[in-house]
């Protein structure tokens, strides 16, 4: 078996700490984290694509490998891959900004090395927001996994099975009636269906949102089925990785962070946000690393 092809990272780079945020929860059933080995399956053109991503140095001093353990490289993978990790931000301005803050020192400190991570498919940002709206974090990534499990594809190996991400095309042509046996109400199953036939069809590109301003990126995503402030928000963070954006009222975050800077009121946690500014979406991944540093997901950096 060969090393792998290199994959340039600035140091510090945590590759457990930004995969663990990227999941959530290891239950998800498309990001898959082993031994210290990132593992994504993708749908291409060309069939099912299984790549691996390795750390074969220190967060001080990565040294990142990637391979394909099953199907064709195409020359879009390794940046597809940077982008999800997070490869492609500077990770100085972070850790000034997370310096700044003593109370969240400790945590920053503990996740070094850990960049905000991005969804590997445009329609995959709306299915990873829209089941998880008024739900807790461990009901939405039981839906999703039923609903990665009924649409995307399947493949075996290494003694254990791996799922891509649903195909927008094959949600848009599925019954409402098969979406909804995933635990979704009607009103979340139309609306990732009628965003799937919007993706499909060319209508709601990634591109076209990306090149728009913030402001007017999350208007345009708010005009969308299904789409509010705190859905638009979470789709331009983790689906475009626009950190300037904290969506707004994320409950979970917030007492997150609440909790972890030792605030009393939501009036001093909107002036540490503010205090970020374009940055003010890396507090989102900060309150997530912490949750799940204290489950004992992430092991200490420090």
């Amino acid at each position: 078996m060969t090393s792998g092809k290199p994959l340039a990272a600035i140091a510090p780079f945590n590759l457990e700490a930004t995969v663990r945020v990227l999941q959530r929860r290891p239950a998800n059933r498309v990001e898959v984290l082993e031994d210290g080995r990132y593992r994504r399956l993708f749908e291409t053109p060309q069939g099912l694509v299984l790549a691996e991503v390795e750390n074969k140095g220190s967060i001080e001093a990565p040294n990142l490998r990637w391979r394909v353990r099953h199907g064709e490289a195409n020359e879009m993978l390794p940046a597809k891959l940077a982008s999800m990790l997070g490869l492609d931000i500077d990770p100085a301005p972070l850790l000034r900004m997370a310096a700044a803050e003593d109370a969240l020192r400790p945590t920053a400190e503990a996740l070094l090395g850990m960049r905000p991570p991005r969804f590997g498919e445009w329609y995959e940002a709306f299915g990873n927001v829209i089941p998880f709206q008024q739900v807790s974090l461990e009901a939405g990534i039981a839906i999703v996994g039923r609903f990665i499990e009924r649409f995307g594809q399947r493949l075996e190996f290494d003694s254990r099975a791996y799922f891509s991400f649903p195909d927008p095309a094959v949600v848009a042509d599925a019954s409402t009636e098969r979406v909804r046996e995933c635990g979704l109400s009607r009103t979340k199953a139309e609306s990732l269906q009628r965003i799937a036939r919007l993706i499909a069809s060319g209508e709601l590109s990634k591109e076209k949102i990306a090149a728009l301003p913030t402001d007017d990126a999350i208007a345009a995503l708010e005009e969308l089925p299904g789409i509010g402030p705190w859905s638009a928000g979470l789709v331009l963070l983790r689906g475009l990785g626009r950190l300037d954006v904290f969506p707004p009222g994320d409950v979970g975050a917030m007492r997150g962070l609440n909790k972890l800077l030792r605030l009393e009121s939501d009036d001093e946690l909107a002036h540490v946000v503010k205090r970020f500014g374009e940055y003010r979406g890396y507090l989102y991944f900060h309150a997530l690393g912490r949750s799940l540093l204290d489950k004992g997901l992430i092991q200490h950096a420090s």
